[in-house]
């Protein structure tokens, strides 16, 4: 009996430790929510390198800062949805809650949502504020992000 009970501890602690350590790779062809922590060991270490905002990431990005409450944002929602199925494997696609991380969006300067900053792997990110169509949205990530 011990050894039966020692055998599902371990299956779950193997589970837990498997989904607990899951990276954005895992979740390509999703859009994923980004806490602080999760935003700083992802995409940009502000805290640690304030002069340098180098990209972390290992393919281009879009960061949706949103919140709940807003119209527009749950108009891109289901767009960005659309566009990480549509692009996985080539790009991450995250959304941050202005409400419950305010202190990034303050980091980022966010006075305006939706506001979408797109990261290329190499070069300057741009932003976009408001609620962008779809074609826009799939030309931006054309250009400035695969740049074809």
């Amino acid at each position: 009996m011990k050894k039966i009970l020692l055998q599902i501890t371990m299956l779950v602690a193997t589970l837990f430790f498997s989904v607990a350590g899951l990276s954005a790779s895992d979740n390509s062809g999703k859009v994923i929510n980004l806490t602080k922590g999760e935003f700083l060991k992802l995409v940009y270490d502000y805290e640690n390198n304030p002069e340098s905002l180098e990209y972390l990431g290992d393919k281009p990005a879009i960061i949706d800062f949103y919140a709940d409450w807003c119209r527009p944002c749950k108009q891109v929602a289901p767009i960005l949805e659309e566009l990480a199925k549509e692009y996985k494997g080539q790009i991450y696609i995250y959304k941050v809650n202005t409400d419950n991380e305010r202190e990034l969006a303050q980091a980022f300067g966010i006075t305006s949502i939706p506001t979408l900053i797109f990261i290329p792997q190499t070069g300057a990110p741009q932003v976009s504020q408001g609620a962008l169509p779809k074609d826009i949205l799939k030309s931006t990530i054309e250009t400035v992000l695969l740049g074809k």
